[in-house]
C-alpha cells in the first residue's frame, strides 16, 4: 500500500503522497497492489517535518526500482516494506554504531571532537539586520574561508560576534565570493520567490536526461538485482556515499575513488562505505585522471560529487565519459540544482536547510522562534536515496531502450520534496530514539578495519534479494583501481 494522504496545519490536502510523487517519474506503469508497505508513521524526530516518512517514501521508490529490474531479470516481482522507524534512525547511524572492545562488551563509538566543534559553530546567526546567516564550518580549509570573511577565530561567541557586523545578504555573497559554504535563513515563501528556488521548483526531485544514444544493454547474469552492475563513487560525506552504498545493498560493486590527501569525516567513511572497495587515484596527475577514465570505460555508473565543473576541467566531464563510454549512467550530486543563478556554489546539508525555509519552519514551530536545524540529516540521506532510485530508473531504460543518461539530485530540491509532504501538528515529545529491542532487531556485525563493529543494516526489505552489504567498510584506499570480473561480481 502507498502511505495515506496527509494534511498540512491549514488542513490542506496533498495532491500527492512523497511515494506517488516518486512513482510519477517512473512512468505510466502503476505498482501492483500490495507489493509495496510502508509501517509506522511520524513523529519520529522531534520537528513538524513528516522526515521518516520522506525517507521511506524514497526507500520504498528504490524497492520499486530494483523490483522493476529483478523482473527484467527473471520475470517475477517481490515485495518491498520498510519500516518507518528504522529508515528515519537510518539518518543518524553514528548514534547507533558500536565497537566491540577487550572485553568484548559493545559501546557507542562518540563523535569526534572536531565534529562536535563543527556542529557548535554552524549553526543559524543573527546578522546586523534582524535576519540570520548560516555560515558552515566542515572540513578544515572550507572553515578557514569562512573565518577569513568573518575576521574571527573559530569559537560560537566569535562568530557570533562576527555575524552580527554583516548584512545577512552581503554575507551570503561574501561567503560565496571566497568558494565558501554559508547561506542566508530564508521562509519557504522567499526561497520559491528566490530566482534559485523559483528554477528547482520548475524541476522534478530527480533530473534524468538521455544525453547520447548506445544499444540496449540487457543485465548481466547474477543473484540480485543490480549484480554485475559497475559503479564508480567519486564523492564523499554522506549524499554521495549514501548513493553508493543504497546501489552496493542491491549488489553493484561500487569502487570508491578517493585520493590519500582529500579531507575526509572519519565517522562518515566508517558508516557509508560498507559494501564498497575503495582504491586511490590522484586525479589532479595525469596518470591519475587517465587510469580513472579507463576505470570509467568499462563502468556503468560515474557518481560526481565534485563542485560543478571541476572534473570536465580534467577531461572528465559528462560529454567526454559518455563519448568514451556509450551507456554510462552519469549522477551529479550537487547542494543547489544544476542550473540557476546559484549553480555553481558548493553547500551542505545545513546550508539546504537554511536558504529552503526548512530552519524557520522548524523554529518557528520546534524552537523559541528563532531559525533551528533539524537534528538529522534529512537533505543527505533523501539526496542519496533519491539519487540511487534515479540510477536505478536509468539502468531499467537503458536496458530496455539503449542510451546514455545523465541523473542529476541537489541537497535543496531534496529539502523541498520533504516540504512538500506538509507538517506535523503532533510532534512534541518524539524522542528520535529507536527502543533497545528495535537495534537488536535491526542490527548487523561485521569484522572491519576499525575492529568488531556493530551497526543499523539496511531498512529496505526485499522479499526475494534481502538488501545486504556483501563487505565490510573498508579502509580508504586499500583495494586496487580495478573492476572485478563480471562472473565474480554477480554473486556479491
Amino acid at each position: 500500500m502507498t502511505p495515506k494522504i496527509r494534511h498540512n496545519l491549514d488542513t490542506a490536502p496533498r495532491e500527492t503522497t512523497g511515494f506517488e510523487e516518486l512513482m510519477l517519474l517512473r512512468g505510466r506503469r502503476g505498482v501492483p497492489v500490495g507489493e509495496v508497505a510502508i509501517h509506522g508513521s511520524d513523529p519520529f524526530y522531534e520537528t513538524p517535518f513528516r522526515v521518516g516518512e520522506s525517507v521511506a517514501a524514497a526507500l520504498a521508490a528504490t524497492g520499486v526500482a530494483a523490483n522493476d529490474i529483478w523482473q527484467a531479470r527473471t520475470g517475477s516481482r517481490q515485495k518491498v516494506q520498510v519500516d518507518l522507524r528504522h529508515a528515519a534512525a537510518m539518518l543518524r547511524t553514528v548514534d547507533y554504531t558500536q565497537l566491540r572492545g577487550e572485553t568484548g562488551d559493545y559501546r557507542i563509538i562518540p563523535i569526534p571532537e572536531a565534529m562536535a566543534h563543527m556542529i557548535s559553530v554552524t549553526q543559524p546567526w543573527q546578522a546586523a539586520d534582524g535576519r540570520w546567516v548560516l555560515p558552515h564550518f566542515n572540513l578544515p580549509h572550507l572553515a578557514r574561508r569562512v573565518l577569513d570573511v568573518l575576521d574571527c577565530e573559530s569559537t560560537p561567541q566569535s562568530v557570533q560576534e562576527a555575524v552580527g557586523r554583516w548584512s545577512s545578504d552581503a554575507l551570503e555573497e561574501a561567503i560565496a565570493a571566497a568558494d565558501a559554504c554559508g547561506g542566508k535563513i530564508r521562509t519557504a515563501q522567499e526561497w520559491l520567490l528566490h530566482p534559485q528556488g523559483r528554477y528547482l521548483a520548475d524541476k522534478p526531485a530527480i533530473e534524468i536526461v538521455r544525453i547520447g544514444d548506445s544499444a540496449p544493454e540487457p543485465f548481466h547474469p547474477g543473484e540480485r538485482p543490480l549484480s554485475g552492475v559497475r559503479v564508480l563513487d567519486l564523492t564523499r560525506i554522506l549524499a554521495g556515499p549514501i548513493a553508493g552504498r543504497t546501489l552496493a545493498e542491491h549488489g553493484a560493486d561500487v569502487l570508491m575513488v578517493a585520493a590519500p590527501d582529500l579531507p575526509q569525516t572519519p565517522e562518515h567513511v566508517r558508516d557509508t562505505s560498507h559494501g564498497k572497495r575503495s582504491c586511490f587515484l590522484d586525479i589532479a596527475r595525469a596518470e591519475g585522471a587517465r587510469r580513472l577514465m579507463a576505470l570509467a570505460a568499462d563502468a556503468d555508473v560515474f557518481i560526481d560529487g565534485y563542485r560543478p565543473g571541476r572534473l570536465a576541467s580534467r577531461g572528465l566531464g559528462v560529454e567526454a565519459l559518455a563519448e568514451k563510454r556509450p551507456g554510462i549512467i552519469h549522477l551529479t550530486i550537487s547542494c543547489f540544482g544544476p542550473g540557476g543563478p546559484f549553480a555553481s556554489r558548493a553547500g551542505w546539508e545545513q546550508v539546504a536547510q537554511a536558504v529552503t525555509g526548512v530552519c524557520h519552519t522548524n523554529g518557528q514551530l520546534s524552537g523559541d522562534g528563532t531559525p533551528k536545524l533539524v537534528f538529522a540529516p534529512m537533505c543527505d540521506y533523501m539526496t542519496g536515496y533519491l539519487a540511487a532510485y534515479g540510477v536505478m530508473l536509468a539502468l531499467a531504460r537503458r536496458a530496455r531502450e539503449g542510451g546514455s543518461y545523465s541523473v542529476h539530485v541537489s541537497l535543496c530540491q531534496s529539502a523541498m520534496f520533504v516540504q512538500r509532504q506538509g507538517l506535523l501538528s503532533d510532534f512534541q515529545g518524539a524522542t528520535g530514539r529507536l527502543t533497545g529491542s528495535e537495534v537488536e532487531a535491526h542490527y548487523v556485525s561485521a569484522e572491519t578495519c576499525y575492529g568488531l563493529l556493530r551497526t543499523l543494516g539496511p531498512a529496505l526489505q526485499m522479499s526475494q534479494t534481502p538488501c545486504h552489504w556483501s563487505r565490510p567498510t573498508p579502509a580508504l584506499g586499500s583495494d586496487r583501481p580495478e573492476w572485478l570480473p563480471r562472473e565474480s561480481a554477480a554473486s556479491i
